[in-house]
C-alpha cells in the first residue's frame, strides 16, 4: 500500500538504533490506561463475518463524529480527542473503532510494525460500519475526524464511504491506491503544519496536491497550513507532547491548536447540524 511506504519512509528516521521491531519476541502493548477511559462506553459493531469494538462517548441523538486513530492505535491520546469533540458546541456523539483489534503501540517501532499490518480496505469498512451504526443508534448525520494515519483514512472515507456527511483530516492524505481524492463525494476540511517531514504523506507538497484534487472534485472543502508546526502539532496532553519530543518533534503552538478546533467546529456544524 503507497500510503503506508510514504509513511513509513519518513518514519523510519525516527527508529531507535535497536528496534523492537527486529525481535522475535516483539508483542503489541496491551492499550494504556487513561482518567478518560472511564467516560466510554465499549460496544461491539459485526460487519460482514467480523466484529470489532469501538468506544463511544457523548449524548445520544447528536450528530455524530468517527474518529480516527493515529498509527499509535486507540490511546489516551485518541481518546482526549474523542473527548473533546463530544463537547464541542452542543455536544457530539464520537465514536473510535479500534481499527488494531485492542492492540496499542508505545514506541515507534511498534507502531510501524501494527501499521503495516492494517488491512486499509478493511479499516475502510470498519468505519462504513461505525457511520451505519451511529445514524442506526440516533445520530442524523454523522462526520468522520483522523489524525495522521487516520487523517488519511479519513479522507478516503469522503470518497468511498457514501454514508459520510463531512471529513475533518489532520496531516495525513490517502494514496490514490486507496483513493482518489479528485473523486470525493462528502465535503472535506484538512490541516497541516508547514514544518511537516512526512514527505508525500502529510507535507506541505501533500497538502498542496490534496487542495488541488479537492478542487477537481467540486466538492466544498478547505485545505488549511499551520505556520510553524511540525507533524501532530494537535496532540498537547503531557504524556503526548513528550512522546513528540522523543520524536525529535518540539514544536508546541497552542494558538494553532485552538484555531484547528475552531475551525473543526464551524465545519463539522455546518454540515452535521451542531454548532
Amino acid at each position: 500500500m503507497a500510503t503506508v511506504r510514504l509513511l513509513l519512509r519518513s518514519a523510519s528516521a525516527l527508529l531507535p538504533r535497536r528496534s523492537p521491531l527486529h525481535s522475535s519476541r516483539f508483542q503489541p502493548r496491551a492499550a494504556m490506561a487513561s482518567d478518560a477511559a472511564s467516560q466510554f462506553h465499549k460496544i461491539q459493531i459485526q460487519r460482514e463475518d467480523t466484529t470489532f469494538d469501538v468506544y463511544v462517548v457523548g449524548k445520544e441523538n447528536a450528530p455524530g463524529v468517527v474518529v480516527l486513530q493515529e498509527w499509535w492505535g486507540v490511546d489516551y491520546e485518541v481518546k482526549n480527542h474523542a473527548i473533546h469533540i463530544s463537547q464541542i458546541g452542543d455536544g457530539y456523539r464520537a465514536l473510535i473503532p479500534d481499527l488494531y483489534r485492542g492492540k496499542v503501540a508505545l514506541e515507534v517501532a511498534e507502531a510501524q510494525h501494527l501499521m503495516e499490518g492494517l488491512d486499509w480496505q478493511g479499516a475502510i469498512k470498519d468505519i462504513q460500519a461505525s457511520v451505519k451504526w451511529l445514524k442506526e443508534n440516533g445520530s442524523p448525520k454523522v462526520g468522520v475526524t483522523g489524525y495522521c494515519m487516520g487523517g488519511a483514512l479519513a479522507i478516503a472515507s469522503g470518497v468511498l464511504v457514501p454514508e459520510v456527511d463531512a471529513v475533518v483530516a489532520f496531516y495525513g492524505t490517502p494514496s490514490s491506491e486507496l483513493a482518489d481524492a479528485s473523486k470525493a463525494q462528502a465535503p472535506i476540511q484538512a490541516h497541516f503544519g508547514e514544518l511537516d517531514s512526512f514527505v508525500g504523506f502529510a507535507d506541505v507538497t501533500a497538502a498542496k496536491s490534496l487542495e488541488e484534487k479537492l478542487k477537481a472534485s467540486g466538492v466544498e472543502h478547505e485545505v488549511h497550513i499551520y505556520p510553524g508546526c511540525s507533524h501532530a502539532f494537535m496532540n498537547a496532553s503531557p504524556e503526548a507532547l513528550k512522546r513528540r519530543k522523543g520524536m525529535g518533534l518540539t514544536d508546541e503552538n497552542q494558538g494553532a491548536i485552538d484555531l484547528a478546533w475552531s475551525r473543526f467546529s464551524t465545519w463539522m456544524g455546518r454540515f452535521l447540524g451542531s454548532a
